[in-house]
């Protein structure tokens, strides 16, 4: 581990930032979250906390690439989890600490989370509240200052951060912002899903984990934006999807309102094409280096230009969302509307020429910074401006007199480097004249230059750096003008980001068939597909249907080999991202619960820069996720416990799926463990699911369904029968199917149900009423269809009461447990299982508890005439 030291310009008073390159591996040995097509961005993040058991953690990242700053302040666990992932999600280049913390454990977890981040120590006086508060005075927005002062008067850490970060920015990199010019924003904890960096990678939301340019990833699918200021709002929404259900149904709405107005949509996506990267530009014009340079001076220039660019491309938006219903649109269009940009556009028109668009070849940049600037403003600057044009006129007719002279095809061309030099196709005949200089032969032209030409060079170039040098005067004041107005369009940009995001998931829901889901307590999804995977496979890909109820909350997945497991709670994670950033999801009906976390333990392998066998790769993400998984979480875990001995492994599984299984939330847990399934099938919230497949009967054949079924899988030996297809010998097959079935006759003779699994069967079986009683009475069916489902509910529930009963009877001729079968059944809705309110059991259940009826006591669904008075069926429950 190396230390610099850099030359400063800071105060001699203020000791020198130490610097630390921490990277201990290549930096292709993890994948990046970045996505390949937005251009790096150049943030500094600077980290505090308090001192205690319960840290809280002040974060401030300062994004020199679109001129905004981020401010947080978390209240973290010991093992800081949300700092990492909020740092992870921000990527940024340079992570400053104070000197006095170097050896912390914050710095070590971020060190070993975020290796090849550069961290640099800063004295502690740059660490000041009062400091970031003065900043914030004359920094922030003129009609957001208030609100943020309040703000960060109760966060002293978060404060610090800022004052940290905007100081290095001033003395280290040698930038300052103009007052009034950046864009502040306080980002709470609350409000945005969770998602580790581990979940990120493993599910391929930013990038592909074979290939990093690949679109085969979350953001490559979804990335239809049109502007960089939207692909990059596209890129932090789905590492931060959002949990307030008021936001999602706006977006729902907008899309939905995209997506059915072709004429709309279409005009919008055009009146998107026209747009630069507008915080790119406006963050060059309000951070100002402290020594300024003939370089700083040429970029001014094109700033307005491509300023003047973005203003005038302003007007389409509004014009193209004229027919929007949406509340979120409208708002959108307001923003946009073009008296609220009028002065700008006025300040513009008064300075530049209506004609200068921006430019990006060399000559004709040069041209347009010469000539942006009107005629009749500055006197000085037009007679500087003729000496120009009359110097390349010159030039003009000294390449054409040449070509005279020596009758020869003469070109003048020009690039940044020589300026002005003389191209000859190679079909001239030799020798040249002796007159050329600086010769290059190229495969089909010779480049050369004539020392008139030369002379010439330095003529305009002193010509252009006096035009510059006047024109600079008029441009420096149109854009401290500008400055003042630079919240609006601040906000405009922000504006044409989201507008753009929301017309890329129009875009993708009319192309692919997606549909608006539904925000509920439930996840219930109908052929629901993975929105990666079909697009690789499209005439392959079989959709699944997915259902999941706080009685239904852990779901362990069995099946074949290669029967599509993995894919299957893939597809449930990506499509509940999807709905959580509010695009539309891939199936023919969806409802989501809103989750706040994310976590996914899959594809582990051993991690040889670690020295970590896959085992102990699992076991440290496990204890990770149990460490922080709260109710509101969504877990999916895939095969675990493979990488040590069979009944280790199980065990090690067993023992995770019950604490996941306490945690109260949504599980999916994907296995060969056929015991798991079983041991683990008869607790309250626990279903067994399979990934079906067909084998023939002599084990010959296996087709796969990819279709996802009830109970575990039926046949426990497929194992052997895709061993036959890679055609091992007779004789080994037929020992290891004598060795299977013997196992399996011993497992079945020890695995008889016992009295009390039976009881626990049914207590199961009465949760599972309850809850879909509540369901019904919370939905929204009719009374002839609430009528059919309830009476068919009924039938189901008879019948598997009917067949609990016979195994109760069964098992009390082995069983000895004196306990009473109904003093089993209350328990089923005590405190722990927390189905619901006690309020919710007594307007189910009428004048007597639902945990009080006789588990014989019939539940009837009568009809007390055909139709009532309101034409509709009757139906009460008795």
């Amino acid at each position: 581990m190396s230390t610099l030291f850099r030359e400063s310009s800071v105060n001699s008073s203020i000791p020198l930032p130490t610097r630390t390159t921490t990277s201990r591996r290549p930096a292709t040995a993890r994948p990046t979250t970045t996505a390949t097509s937005i251009a790096s961005q150049d943030i500094v993040c600077a980290v505090s906390e308090s001192r205690g058991i319960s840290s809280t953690v002040g974060l401030a990242f300062v994004n020199l690439a679109t001129a905004e700053v981020v401010l947080c302040q978390i209240c973290d666990s010991p093992t800081y989890v949300k700092t990492v992932t909020k740092i992870g999600v921000f990527e940024p280049n340079e992570i400053l600490f104070m000197n006095t913390v170097a050896e912390s454990k914050l710095r070590f977890i971020i060190q070993e989370n975020l290796p090849d981040r550069v961290l640099t120590f800063l004295d502690r006086r740059y660490w000041s509240d009062k400091a970031g508060q003065e900043y914030l005075d004359r920094l922030a927005f003129s009609d957001e200052s208030d609100s943020l002062k309040v703000t960060l008067d109760g966060s002293y850490f978060a404060a610090c951060c800022f004052a940290a970060a905007l100081r290095y920015v001033e003395s280290e990199l040698q930038r300052v912002f103009t007052p009034r010019s950046l864009r502040i924003r306080f980002e709470p904890s609350q409000g945005s899903m969770t998602i580790d960096l581990k979940t990120i990678v493993s599910l391929e939301l930013i990038q592909n984990l074979q290939i990093a340019k690949s679109r085969d990833s979350l953001y490559g699918l979804l990335n239809e934006t049109l502007t960089p200021m939207g692909a990059r709002l596209l890129r932090s929404t789905i590492l931060q999807p959002c949990t307030e259900r008021n936001k999602l149904t706006a977006r729902y709405n907008a899309v939905e309102d995209l997506s059915t107005k072709e004429d709309m949509f279409v005009s919008v996506r055009q009146a998107l094409k026209g747009f630069l990267d507008a915080d790119k530009v406006l963050s060059s014009i309000i951070l100002v280096p402290t020594k300024q340079t003939v370089q700083y001076v040429e970029q001014s220039v094109n700033n307005v230009i491509i300023l003047k660019t973005y203003v005038s491309a302003i007007k389409g938006i509004y014009q193209a969302l004229g027919a929007a219903d949406s509340d979120l649109l409208i708002t959108i269009r307001e923003v946009c509307y073009p008296e609220g940009h009028r002065v700008v556009e006025q300040l513009i028109e008064d300075v530049l020429n209506e004609n200068v668009t921006y430019q990006s070849k060399p000559l004709d940049l040069r041209n347009q910074r010469i000539y942006c600037v009107k005629a009749g403003v500055n006197s000085l600057l037009d007679v500087a401006r003729q000496t120009y044009k009359e110097a390349n006129a010159d030039a003009a007719e000294l390449v054409s007199k040449l070509g005279d002279t020596h009758d020869m095809a003469l070109d003048l061309k020009f690039d940044s480097a020589r300026h002005y030099y003389i191209c000859i196709p190679s079909a001239e005949p030799e020798p040249l004249p002796g007159i050329l200089i600086n010769i290059f032969r190229k495969r089909n032209r010779i480049e050369c230059q004539t020392l008139d030409l030369v002379k010439l060079n330095q003529k305009i170039t002193d010509a252009h750096n006096e035009v510059i040098s006047l024109s600079d005067q008029t441009i420096q004041q149109l854009l401290r003008d500008v400055c003042s107005e630079i919240a609006g369009l601040f906000r405009i940009s922000e504006a044409i980001a989201m507008l753009d995001m929301l017309a890329a998931f129009a875009q993708l829901s009319t192309s692919y068939d997606y549909i608006r889901p539904e925000l509920t307590d439930t996840l219930a999804i109908k052929a629901g597909r993975h929105p990666i995977r079909e697009q690789i496979h499209a005439s392959k890909f079989i959709p699944n249907d997915a259902y999941a109820t706080p009685q239904t909350r852990f779901q362990i997945i069995t099946g074949c080999n290669m029967s599509g497991k993995s894919t299957y709670i893939r597809s449930l994670a990506l499509t509940t991202v999807m709905a959580q950033i509010g695009c539309f999801v891939p199936a023919q009906y969806a409802s989501f619960p809103i989750m706040h976390q994310l976590f996914a333990r899959v594809a582990t392998t051993d991690d040889l820069d670690a020295n970590v066998s896959t085992f102990a790769a699992e076991m440290r993400e496990m204890a990770f996720i149990l460490r922080n998984v709260q109710p509101r979480g969504m877990v999916l875990v895939d095969e675990l416990g493979r990488g040590t001995s069979t009944k280790d492994g199980l065990a090690i599984a067993i023992a995770l799926a019950e604490a996941l299984l306490a945690s109260k939330s949504f599980v999916w847990f994907a296995t060969h463990f056929h015991d798991l399934a079983r041991i683990m099938s008869e607790r309250s919230g626990v279903i067994n699911l399979h990934l079906a497949a067909e084998i023939t009967s002599d084990a010959t054949k296996i087709t796969m369904l990819y279709r996802i079924a009830e109970g575990p899988v039926p046949d426990r030996r497929y194992g052997i029968a895709l061993a036959k297809l890679a055609d091992l010998p007779p004789e080994v097959l037929k020992v290891a199917s004598t060795v299977s079935e013997e196992l399996n006759r011993i497992s079945q003779c020890r695995n008889n149900p016992s009295r009390i699994v039976a009881i626990a069967r049914k207590r199961k079986l009465l949760l599972s009423l309850h809850e879909q009683l509540i369901i019904a009475r919370n939905g929204k069916m009719n009374n002839k269809s609430l009528f059919r489902w309830l009476k068919k509910l009924q039938d189901e529930f008879a019948l598997q009461m009917a067949v609990n009963s016979q195994e109760v009877d069964a098992a009390k001729e082995t069983d000895d447990d004196p306990a009473e079968e109904n003093e089993m059944i209350p328990e089923a809705l005590g405190p722990s299982d927390d189905v619901s309110s006690e309020k919710d059991k007594q307007s189910l259940d009428g004048p007597r508890s639902f945990a009080e009826a006789s588990v014989d006591d019939p539940i009837l669904i009568e009809s007390d005439s055909e139709e009532d008075s309101t034409g509709n069926d009757s139906v009460v429950l008795v």
